[in-house]
């Protein structure tokens, strides 16, 4: 066992404290890493404001990169010193979710978080939020959660891959399985959309349009691949997005947690489209539509969960493209901050104009 500094919330609401935890050895089948970077995502400030509960005292963090430290009992095909992407996704492999190879994201073998590595100096546990924990110098975690990709990828970028870019892109791809040729609305122009947008550009989409309250994000998303843009604060932003591409929209994909976006996305949608749920509102929270539209023009709605990865498969793809120059990951960053300052990297991500605030150890 090693003490290690994270961010500890003890409060929903109240800023995170920084103290010193205990973090045991790795178990069968674990690694632990050394962090170098954690990208902060809304989720980890959804969890720290309450909005989808949880037990406390916990460590959130999820999007995470670090090189590994030491390796459990049975932990195969990964070395230390190897720089990993760290993920909450984590696959027993044996379950019919994982078995099949399509959706270990919805892996059924629980995690009980009263067994996870963390405690704190009264010996009582402390929560590995999303499996995960990574506002923190270390973390324990199951082999199936990490993936190697080499030196030639930065921590900060090989952290942004652990979670918003393969959601985004993954989304588009896996989920709404885009064709090149069809049509596609993004809402919301944040992180996860910018990379829905990107997705969208990769999959080979004719007209992407991207569709935000804001007109600043929307111009950073014609950087990112948006060839249309609309603002939503219109009284009807769907018809402005059919009268500039000449129809409605064969995917599209709500990446905010916001209740009104998918009040309206249907109205997007061009016959025998989809909507593919990513953004998620806080628990509780309730969306209205008419199911009898729906019907009658043969659509649907489907959720997304991490873009429906497959981490060893889809994470080195992403590589790659950002190595070509296709995916854009320098991009996304917009600040680095220490340990020690992200109560204010949070505040700046809640105001909704960063993209990605990333801490660095």
């Amino acid at each position: 066992m090693i003490r290690i500094k994270a961010a500890v919330c003890r409060a929903f609401g109240e800023p995170l404290s920084i103290e010193e935890v205990t973090l045991r050895d790795p178990l069968a089948g674990e690694v632990q890493v050394t962090l170098e970077a954690v990208a902060i995502c809304h989720s980890d400030i959804s969890f720290a404001d309450g909005g989808w509960g949880g037990p406390l005292p916990a460590v959130y963090g999820h999007e995470a990169a670090g090189r590994i430290s030491a390796l459990g009992p049975g932990a195969v095909g990964l070395n230390e010193g190897d720089r990993v992407v760290v993920t909450l996704l984590r696959s027993c492999g044996r379950c019919t979710q994982c078995a099949s190879g399509r959706h270990p994201p919805l892996c059924e073998t629980p995690s009980a978080a009263t067994l996870g590595p963390l405690s704190g100096e009264d010996g009582a546990p402390v929560w590995q939020a999303m499996s995960c924990g990574a506002f923190a110098e270390r973390v324990v975690v199951d082999q199936s959660q990490v993936v190697a990709v080499g030196d030639a990828v930065s921590p900060e970028v090989a952290a942004l891959l652990a979670c918003g870019v393969i959601t985004g892109v993954g989304a588009v791809v896996n989920s709404a399985g885009l064709r090149a040729g069809q049509d596609a609305v993004v809402i919301g122009a944040g992180g996860v959309g910018l990379n829905a947008i990107q997705g969208a550009r990769i999959a080979g989409a004719r007209r992407i349009v991207a569709v935000d309250l804001s007109a600043a994000k929307l111009e950073v998303a014609r950087e990112f691949g948006a060839t249309d843009v609309v603002l939503a604060s219109g009284p009807a932003p769907w018809d402005e997005m059919r009268a500039a591409i000449g129809r409605g929209a064969d995917a599209v994909l709500v990446t905010v947690g916001a209740t009104q976006a998918y009040d309206a996305a249907p109205r997007y949608l061009a016959p025998g489209g989809r909507v593919v749920t990513v953004g998620m509102p806080h628990v509780g929270a309730l969306s209205h539509f008419e199911p009898v539209n729906l019907a009658a023009a043969g659509q649907g709605m489907v959720g997304s969960k991490m873009g429906d990865v497959v981490i060893r498969r889809d994470i080195p793809w992403m590589v790659d493209l950002y190595q070509q120059g296709r995916l854009k990951l320098d991009e996304l960053i917009s600040g680095r901050w220490s340990l020690e300052q992200i109560n204010e990297a949070m505040d700046d991500t809640r105001s909704g104009s960063a993209k990605r605030n990333v801490i660095l150890f």
